[in-house]
């Protein structure tokens, strides 16, 4: 009777054995499957769109748009630096930032800075715990959502009326060389990708901890005109590419 007792509990300790080691396994995949960023509790990715006042941020804009009426191409080279101006308490209750945004147009004969900034318009931007909300030329867009993980996906546009985007973390805690800038913990969101023979659509958007927005890349480019083993980037009618690269940031 004893023997058989024994027997009992070597194989009931062996299926508990294996039954730990299944869930412990289990458990390791699942936590392996989204990375996440580890964030101190009370910021949980805020460090990535810093809010204190008189925080800025200068970038190089080159932008590109083609029009068919009439046919042709306009390149536009500038510079744009967002100031956080000051904080306050919205009509809804919420604490908002303003950003003053001012602009420099490239001029071969004059040096940057030897221009003047000349102000161009004001942001509202909303951030809190869950997201950072900003309101550009009155469109509201949520940027960020918040914990940050990896693969992570909301809609962009589910606080205005231009139709459902899908945004989402693409990868986070990436170290990048952006304007021969070494950066660390950068994290690429993809706002829109969608290509067709006679459209394309690319939007992405680049944070860095500490530092906020580094990079925007927008292509939406439309062709009408067909031709096989051409790609739409060769043949393009209308539409826009811009890009907007960190220059420099700050306080001031």
């Amino acid at each position: 009777m004893r023997v058989v007792k024994s027997i009992i509990l070597f194989i009931t300790f062996k299926l508990l054995e294996k039954l730990l080691i299944t869930v412990i396994l289990l458990v390791s995949i699942l936590s392996c499957s989204k990375k996440k960023i580890v964030s101190d509790e009370g910021l949980l990715g805020l460090e990535y769109y810093p809010t204190a006042a008189g925080r800025f941020i200068v970038y190089d804009v080159d932008s590109t748009v083609y029009s068919d009426l009439p046919v042709d191409t306009f390149s536009y080279i500038y510079r744009i630096k967002e100031k956080i101006a000051d904080s306050f308490i919205d009509n809804e209750g919420q604490p908002a930032i303003r950003l003053e945004r001012y602009i420099k147009y490239f001029n071969p004969k004059l040096a940057y800075d030897s221009m003047p900034w000349i102000i161009k318009e004001i942001w509202l931007a909303n951030a809190n715990k869950k997201s950072v909300q900003v309101v550009e030329s009155n469109v509201r867009y949520t940027k960020l959502v918040f914990p940050i993980e990896e693969k992570g996906s909301w809609d962009g546009n589910a606080n205005n009326t231009k139709g459902r985007w899908l945004y989402s973390y693409d990868y986070i805690n990436r170290k990048e060389t952006i304007n021969k800038e070494t950066l660390y913990n950068v994290l690429l969101i993809k706002q829109q990708e969608n290509k067709t023979l006679i459209s394309y659509q690319y939007y992405t958007e680049k944070y860095a901890k500490g530092i906020g927005l580094v990079q925007r890349e927008i292509t939406d480019i439309l062709s009408n005109k067909i031709v096989g083993g051409v790609p739409i980037e060769k043949r393009i009618e209308t539409g826009i590419i811009y890009k907007q690269t960190l220059l420099t940031y700050g306080y001031e």
